[in-house]
């Protein structure tokens, strides 16, 4: 019996790359917009990802879409999809 390991709905997000100086990884910024709890006033808030990549050529502000994987290090989580 096989098991199958990959998630049935995995994340997707929509960065921009900020930094492609290591081999095979990016850095990704995914911005999104937080509500204040008590005044509602929204603010932006940044996180970076660490993204794996096989092939192709992306530069500094490039947008990617990125999808949740299974650990490929220490902090790679993710992959690009496009």
């Amino acid at each position: 019996m096989e098991k199958n390991n990959k998630q049935k709905n995995p994340k997707r997000m929509r960065g921009k790359v900020v930094s492609n100086k290591m081999q095979k990884t990016l850095v990704v910024a995914v911005d999104r917009l937080v509500a204040h709890p008590k005044y509602k006033k929204r603010k932006t808030v940044s996180k970076r990802y660490k993204v794996h990549y096989d092939s192709g050529v992306f530069n500094i502000d490039d947008v990617v879409n990125i999808e949740e994987t299974r650990p490929l290090s220490k902090d790679k989580r993710w992959k690009i999809i496009k």
